[in-house]
């Protein structure tokens, strides 16, 4: 297992980095991606003085991550490969209790890189809600495709499949996804002109274009259109990073 923790963390401590102090950040000052606060929780618990989590060890951070992120799901639950970098990941990113919760929500198959997938997707929607995400939303997407991707590869390592089938399967996936992202980028280019082009918005002249009730109507088709049309640039962003993700799992 403690080869499993390297083998994990040596890929989200690329995606955590080094000082970080981001004013649309919640958790405010952090280091190796360990939080003032949880520094600071952690040094207390020891009994030692109080300094900057900008003057954290590395040591310091790797047993941290090992104690309250990594235990508390690999260890804890035993995680099959794969499984075990998508929570693991998660839980640094989002807190342990969401990690554990879309883990269990995602499991059932037999199939442990169908498991990873589920979990990243989960993982992905409820970043997508958070109001932070339009300041970090391009390199959380990115992160999570590439847990996928490399969570999907560990999966599949342990089951057996043999590494020509796992790249094969990779570039399959790189594929798919940017056939997701092309289509995409083509229907949001289309759907704020088309939605009135087409009919999906009332006619109407413009002399006739004065009472509230109309003007709501079309404001409302003009919310519905714009909507849709960040809905679906996240969706093409998304498959984007997951068709490059995988594609350097294939190569």
């Amino acid at each position: 297992m403690s080869d499993r923790f390297t083998a994990c963390h040596d890929i989200t401590k690329k995606w955590e980095g080094g000082w970080s102090d981001h004013k649309a950040d919640p958790g405010g000052k952090t280091m190796y991606g360990i939080t003032e606060a949880v520094y600071h929780a952690w040094l207390k618990k020891r009994g030692i003085s109080l300094k900057p989590v900008r003057n954290i060890s590395m040591s310091e951070a790797i047993i941290i991550y090992r104690e309250q992120y990594w235990n508390p799901t690999a260890v804890q639950y035993n995680l099959f490969p794969g499984d075990d970098l998508a929570v693991y990941d998660a839980s640094v990113n989002s807190g342990v209790s969401r990690g554990l919760k879309w883990l269990k929500a995602s499991a059932g198959s037999n199939d442990h890189s169908e498991t990873v997938k589920r979990i990243c997707r989960a993982r992905l929607s409820f970043m997508q809600c958070l109001a932070i995400w339009k300041s970090f939303g391009k390199g959380w997407g990115r992160r999570v495709a590439d847990i996928e991707a490399k969570g999907v590869a560990m999966a599949l390592t342990a089951m057996g499949v043999t590494e020509v089938a796992i790249k094969t399967k990779a570039r399959t996936e790189s594929a798919a996804a940017q056939k997701q992202a092309n289509t995409a980028a083509k229907t949001a280019t289309g759907t704020a002109t088309t939605s009135v082009a087409t009919g999906s918005a009332p006619v109407v002249e413009p002399t006739a274009v004065t009472d509230t009730a109309t003007l709501c109507v079309l404001g409302a088709v003009c919310v519905a259109a714009l909507v849709l049309t960040v809905f679906l640039i996240a969706k093409k962003r998304a498959a984007d990073s997951r068709a490059v993700a995988y594609a350097e799992v294939a190569a």
